[in-house]
């Protein structure tokens, strides 16, 4: 499994670079790289690990991309990423003893209704509004939830993340897309860690996507600061409710099994 063909490598170079491109500006990455992996005949455990490798390369790219132009503050805002840290690390650690069966029940229904709020909320733009909770606040409840269950689950975080900024820190739509890529890196790098000390970490096919990841989230992110809300908001709509399609999709999904399809 470590030597795949050139080919499946290429394969999976082209689905990071585009998984990147998504990823850096809407979230929702992981829906193109976990199935590619799968077609590649990647085991799901390994296809898991490995993904939190290359995810890293891409969430890290953006925020640096992000971080040049001024949009976050790297160095302010290193405590709250080592908070989505611990939690991944925590959610991680005990992925086997969470009801995932619930997780993936109202994941859906959670995208949907994240898509519903940014597709009709018209006011949400790149201006900054009045926050609704102190950033003390947001470090110590919203952002070790969403790192927790980034380590537990993880499609989606950077929806749930983007959610968060947007409603209750009264971030405009960039600045929100940017602070976001910083708390997925740092919970990239919690559940990383878990899963590279756990041995379920291809490390060449994990690179090899990396560095598509990297050079696609770099256009992205560029883009999106381009364009800004125009942009990010579209699709980020387009891709939670792409993302809550393709786990309706899965026979496995609890939803359909207790709805008897």
């Amino acid at each position: 499994m470590h030597d795949l063909a050139v080919h499946l490598l290429v394969f999976l170079f082209i689905a990071a670079f585009i998984a990147g491109f998504i990823d850096s500006i809407a979230g929702g990455g992981g829906m193109i790289t976990l199935p590619a992996m799968l077609i590649a005949g990647i085991p799901p455990l390994e296809a898991l690990g490995t993904n939190k490798l290359q995810s890293l390369f891409g969430s890290g790219s953006a925020s640096l991309a992000y971080a040049r132009r001024g949009h976050v503050n790297l160095r302010e805002q290193l405590p709250m990423a080592a908070i989505s840290a611990a939690g991944s690390v925590i959610g991680a650690l005990l992925a086997t003893q969470v009801p995932g069966d619930l997780l993936r029940a109202a994941l859906p229904l959670l995208l949907i209704a994240i898509a519903l709020y940014f597709g009709l909320k018209p006011r949400i733009g790149d201006e900054d509004r009045a926050r609704r909770i102190s950033p003390f606040a947001f470090s110590l409840t919203l952002v070790p939830l969403i790192g927790f269950y980034d380590g537990v689950f993880g499609p989606g975080t950077g929806s749930f993340f983007m959610l968060g900024f947007v409603t209750l820190a009264g971030f405009g739509i960039l600045k929100a897309t940017a602070h976001t890529k910083l708390l997925n890196f740092g919970s990239n790098i919690g559940a990383f860690a878990v899963f590279s000390l756990a041995g379920v970490v291809l490390w060449k096919v994990g690179i090899v996507m990396g560095v598509g990841q990297f050079l696609g989230a770099q256009v992205g992110s560029r883009l999106a600061m381009r364009i800004g809300a125009r942009m990010i908001k579209p699709l980020l709509v387009l891709s939670s409710i792409a993302l809550a399609i393709r786990l309706l999709a899965d026979p496995a999904n609890p939803l359909r099994q207790w709805a008897g399809f």
